[in-house]
């Protein structure tokens, strides 16, 4: 046997208490395709100040990065969700993302570009994204606008899950205007006091699947894992009766792996929505606004005052809300400063 197929051997990435983790064929073909496999496969399970929680189905143990990771540009940085070669309780290598969850970080925006300093990568290897968003004073229909945007434009699936719906008498009303600007995205009402919504968001979590929660803080998040996991395993605090909603309590994200087979991401709250790279983002969240921009007398229409603009038609007759036409031209707007970067 040579010295590489023993290593890939001691790996054993395909046995079973890997894949309960969510490694599938992607990654053993990752795997398989490096010239030099260090250690064995583990996953990120969860970011800590200066170590990292991995597992590999059977045993967890905390791990540091070998030295080259901290020379800047010399490797991409380990970050939730992430599958990794260890040797011993060293991270060698990060394999290969199928994806990345990532915004600008907050408090960095370019002041001229409007550019982010720098991006912060908030989990990898990522299947479905809940957009959690509570129906108290954090419902906000252009920010939920805005993170569609973010999850599309890190090519994920998004799922937008509307807590808190036992506050009011008909939270229907709530979910009916989300989904005229969500259109095939599914939305998913929620409550801490039923069932409601449950089983629905259980199907997202069946074996080798990896969600990642998304939102501010105090949204619900931490109670919706204990509540899809079936008893108490993330921290919560009551709500306060001044601001209707939890105060924050997670402090870093972390892989929990689910009765129902799949890994859930809880997460601290996001305050700031940012973009850190153009891409198709707009257009998947404002489908409505391209297929009308499709229909303007010139190809390079910006909608604006040119003649035969149907978006300005749409606005004038009032088929297209100017708000969600303000929210889309300020994202294409954003978007186009980072293409030109």
């Amino acid at each position: 046997m040579t010295e590489r197929n023993e290593q890939q051997s001691n790996t054993n990435p395909q046995r079973e208490p890997l894949q309960r983790l969510g490694w599938n064929a992607t990654f053993a073909q990752h795997l398989a395709a490096m010239k030099e496999v260090k250690g064995r496969v583990a996953r990120v399970l969860s970011v800590r100040r200066k170590s990292f929680l991995v597992g590999d189905g059977e045993n967890e143990w905390s791990c540091t990065v070998a030295g080259r990771f901290k020379q800047k540009g010399e490797k991409v940085f380990p970050v939730t969700g992430d599958w990794v070669l260890i040797d011993d309780t060293v991270i060698n290598e990060v394999l290969p993302r199928k994806n990345t969850l990532s915004r600008g970080a907050a408090g960095t925006h370019g002041r001229q570009t409007g550019r982010p300093a720098r991006e912060q990568a908030i989990a990898a290897n990522i299947d479905t994204v809940f957009i959690v968003c509570g129906l108290d004073r954090d419902f906000n229909i252009n920010r939920i606008e805005r993170t569609l945007t973010l999850v599309f434009n890190c090519d994920l699936l998004p799922v937008i899950v509307l807590t808190k719906a036992d506050l009011h008498e008909s939270p229907e009303s709530f979910s009916s205007e989300v989904k005229n600007i969500a259109f095939d995205v599914p939305v998913v009402l929620s409550s801490m006091h039923d069932d409601r919504g449950l089983n629905e968001l259980e199907s997202y979590l069946g074996s080798g699947q990896t969600i990642a929660m998304f939102g501010s803080s105090g949204v619900g998040k931490s109670t919706l894992a204990n509540r899809l996991y079936g008893s108490d395993i993330q921290a919560t605090q009551a709500v306060s009766i001044s601001e209707d909603k939890g105060r924050h309590t997670t402090t870093k994200r972390e892989l929990i792996h689910m009765p129902q087979g799949g890994m859930l991401m809880d997460s601290p709250g996001i305050r700031e929505v940012s973009f850190f790279e153009a891409g198709t983002g707009v257009e998947n969240a404002f489908p409505d606004i391209v297929a009308l921009a499709e229909l303007c007398r010139f190809s390079d229409c910006k909608h604006t005052h040119e003649p035969g603009c149907a978006v300005i038609s749409a606005l004038a007759s009032g088929k297209l809300k100017r708000d969600r036409f303000e929210s889309y031209h300020t994202m294409k707007s954003e978007m186009e400063s980072l293409s030109k970067r």
